[in-house]
């Protein structure tokens, strides 16, 4: 295995972002943080050794050029101690100026937040966040390009994929391999910013993919999996005994919890649309090859069962969030994939190939599905007053609480976060069971790909608005809300260290999750959501290092176990960033809503109180 050089990867580097030298970017992700810190701490201790005025001088170094000194004074009230300074006691207040800086051809350094420790002394010096975010965002598109072009993973000589992530200070685990939903925001970077390199990356990594599916035994102890299974991701392997490398998948079987990644094959697909939607070219998606991947994938979801749903029943841990999250059964992120992926393949396959009696398969179960998914698991102020009111132990065909849910199951929680204006898709839906948390995935995933009708969609994006502080915080974005604590912690989780409260799959939030909050803002007319989170990310993501995700309430902590340099953290900014400056490249990965799937009526039961 081999990676990339910037030599190999410039042709993708925007033509109008001046890109520092390397050294320089470098120098300046290690020390730029380090010497603003200093230069407060200094003028700490100047204040606590005398009480009165002291003037402060700071200077930052970026790429070895030291900038003109400032002198602002900084000046203590209420005590001279730097624990009274910063305790942000009532009768104790700090105030000081922060100087800032250009850093030349790098990036500026960032004034001090206002917090209620600190004057407002601040504001009169710090810039708007306009002229800040202009200055910083060219830098930190610069320095993204370069990492991704780091991540690339060559076999035989040509990109096939990109690395999960590139932390020196790490051990590799398995983040050295190319993961399947990892490398679908690096593919759709390759795809709104083209090259040669890029392209042929795209393509050698769906038709790498598609030849693990189909030649490889996929066992589990003593236990085959279906043939359609895609790889939850490979690796390339020097052999020795063969002298030379080969690509090495990963079915489950090495997973936590061996559990098989049933999005795979939904995210395959929905690449190979966005592929074909970009080049123009339908060679490959018309290829026998990928007609049969297609074909075997489905053939997993649409086989006859004991299923009363639509909806595809999933063990846990069988999607992003991989480890035990209490999202057995039908968890919204799968069912809202499954629909995308089911659109996706309608159009790819060819009814002359054979597929004709698949096609149909499909039309009923799209239909079936976008009933069963915008009718019961949305939910809104009203349909919440709804289920608080259900009568239980209904029976007939038109009783109107279907799945026997008990009002009395309804969290605490919920009642406080719903406004009156919004609404979501509930995180999973089964017998005497909702499942109220908010997954942002299967929510967003339900805007691009139309299962959300128009009034749903727009619902969505008001209740992000409406409850900005909860689900976007400091830091984008969380991917559920809120977090399990508690015995629910223990009950649910298995007492799991890793998705302990407000980290993680449990409260976390993910940078990676910019690129599909744009994409949704977009498609609904609402930009300037999308635009507020890529701002608030661009303060501290690449400061940061990139980490995979955050913790805390608000995001506000790198994540405990969080890997520095993620991939997906890299790329998902460069799509949310390609897609605000150039909304047209939402077509790549956006679905229009499909007029001919029919709306059955529903008729209320006797037992219904209004």
């Amino acid at each position: 295995m081999r990676y990339s050089t910037s030599t190999t990867s410039t042709p993708l580097l925007s033509d109008d972002v001046t890109r520092p030298d390397i050294k320089q970017l470098n120098f300046i992700q290690t020390n730029a943080a380090m010497s603003f810190e200093d230069a407060v701490t200094d003028a700490i201790d100047d204040v606590t050794s005398e009480p009165d005025e002291q003037p402060l001088s700071a200077a930052v170094v970026f790429g070895g050029q030291a900038k003109e000194k400032v002198k602002k004074k900084v000046k203590m009230q209420g005590g001279s101690s730097p624990e009274n300074a910063t305790a942000g006691g009532d009768a104790n207040q700090f105030t000081s100026t922060v100087v800032m800086m250009s850093a030349g051809n790098g990036r500026p350094t960032s004034g001090l937040k206002p917090s209620p420790s600190v004057g407002s002394s601040l504001e009169s010096l710090a810039k708007s966040e306009a002229d800040q975010n202009d200055n910083v965002s060219p830098w930190i598109m610069g320095e993204a390009w370069e990492r991704f072009y780091k991540s690339f993973v060559y076999y035989k000589d040509k990109p096939v994929g990109t690395l999960a992530a590139l932390d020196p200070s790490a051990d590799a685990l398995n983040y050295n391999q190319v993961f399947v939903r990892d490398f679908i925001p690096s593919g759709l970077a390759c795809l709104m910013k083209p090259s040669k390199e890029g392209l042929d990356m795209v393509k050698n990594f769906l038709l790498k993919t598609l030849h693990l599916q189909g030649n490889w035994e996929k066992r589990i102890d003593n236990f085959t999996l279906g043939q359609g299974v895609m790889p939850a991701s490979f690796k390339v392997q020097y052999k020795p005994g063969l002298q030379k490398d080969v690509l090495e998948p990963d079915f489950g079987g090495t997973a936590i919890g061996r559990v098989a990644p049933v999005d795979s094959g939904f995210w395959w697909i929905i690449l190979l649309k966005s592929y074909t939607k970009c080049t123009g070219n339908h060679s490959l998606a018309e290829s026998p090859a990928a007609q049969r991947g297609m074909k075997l994938i489905l053939n997993l979801c649409l086989a006859d069962g004991f299923d009363t749903f639509p909806t595809l029943l999933c063990a846990d841990g069988c999607c992003m969030i991989d480890r035990r999250m209490g999202m057995y059964g039908y968890p919204i992120e799968i069912q809202a994939l499954f629909f995308f992926a089911l659109r996706c393949a309608r159009q790819l396959l060819i009814p002359e190939h054979g597929n004709k009696e698949l096609i149909e398969r499909i039309d009923k179960r799209i239909t079936a599905l976008s009933y069963h998914i915008q009718k019961y698991y949305w939910l809104d102020f009203i349909q919440l007053n709804n289920i608080y009111r259900y009568k239980t132990e209904e029976y007939s065909h038109t009783a109107v609480n279907k799945f026997n849910v008990i009002p009395e199951s309804i969290p605490d929680w919920v009642f406080d976060f719903m406004p009156l204006r919004g609404g979501y898709f509930i995180g999973n839906l089964s017998p005497s069971r909702m499942d109220f948390r908010w997954f942002l995935v299967g929510n967003c995933i339900a805007i691009l790909s139309s299962l959300a009708t128009p009034a749903q969609a727009t619902a969505i994006m008001d209740l992000i608005e409406e409850r900005w502080s909860e689900l976007i915080g400091d830091m984008p974005l969380k991917i559920s809300y809120p977090a399990l604590e508690g015995h629910q912690w223990k009950i649910v989780t298995g007492c799991d260290p890793k998705n302990t409260r407000w980290s993680y799959h449990n409260g976390g939030s993910w940078p990676v999750l910019l690129w599909l909050l744009t994409a949704a803002c977009i498609k609904t007319g609402r930009p300037q959501i999308a635009k507020k989170a890529i701002e608030l990310a661009e303060q501290r993501l690449a400061r940061d290092g990139w980490p995979e995700y955050y913790d805390g309430k608000t995001g506000h902590f790198v994540g405990k176990q969080a890997r520095k340099y993620q991939t997906w953290s890299i790329s998902g900014y460069l799509v949310a960033k390609l897609m605000i400056e150039n909304p047209s490249n939402l077509r790549f990965i956006s679905l229009e809503e499909d007029k001919k799937i029919a709306q059955p009526r529903l008729n209320r039961s006797a037992s219904w109180s209004s």
